[in-house]
């Protein structure tokens, strides 16, 4: 049986600079993703150090005067090194130029419109996406950060899932049904970055 899961990250950023990212940028996504998954216990330490930035609801960017705010300050942190503590060691997910190219549709998109989520007016859903550039097996999902200009913070916001009451960014990360991903990343008028994660069990373009 085919399954869809679909979640989304949002973040309000007080003041992120704006920042072009790229191909480049995105690969780095998928590579800090593989990293959490290879070695948990390692990306536990990161946030340990992310929690440290923390005062109350808000954190500090490192370097520059900013601050972002969060939903549930350090509980949501706490929680996911928790688990990142607890989590076995996955294999890495290979990338998916198909993946990637339906996750380039939307970033792209929103990077024009400033709309956020998963539905696009131009590039549909998640599932009309993926398939519009190969066959997908097994499961499929969709995760979507706004706001973070560097790899590893995004990841880490998405491992932690502040304010998703189900974690669900977390689940994606972490969930042996998925084998593949692709990953686009691109500036956003009103959160300055984005990067949409594209998974699948399997993929053939």
């Amino acid at each position: 049986m085919n399954h869809l899961f679909l979640t989304i990250c949002l973040l309000l950023v007080l003041a992120v600079p704006a920042t072009a990212l790229d191909q480049k940028f995105s690969a780095k996504v998928l590579s800090e993703i593989n990293l959490a998954r290879s070695q948990p216990h390692t990306y536990a330490q990161f946030l340990r150090e992310f929690r440290d930035r923390f005062q109350g609801d808000f954190y500090l960017q490192p370097g520059i005067a900013s601050r972002v705010q969060t939903s549930e300050g350090v509980k949501a942190v706490d929680e996911a090194i928790t688990f990142l503590s607890r989590q076995k060691p996955l294999p890495p997910l290979a990338w998916s130029n198909g993946l990637a190219a339906a996750a380039d549709e939307l970033a792209e998109e929103q990077g024009r419109s400033g709309e956020i989520g998963h539905v696009g007016k131009r590039s549909q859903g998640m599932q009309e996406r993926i398939e519009r550039h190969g066959k997908w097996e097994n499961h499929i999902a969709e995760n979507i950060g706004y706001g973070p200009d560097d790899p590893r913070n995004m990841v880490m916001q998405l491992i932690i899932s502040d304010g998703v009451t189900n974690r669900g960014h977390r689940t994606n990360t972490f969930s042996m049904a998925f084998n593949a991903a692709g990953v686009s990343c691109g500036p956003h008028p009103d959160y300055d970055s984005m990067c949409v994660i594209d998974f699948a069990g399997g993929f053939r373009e």
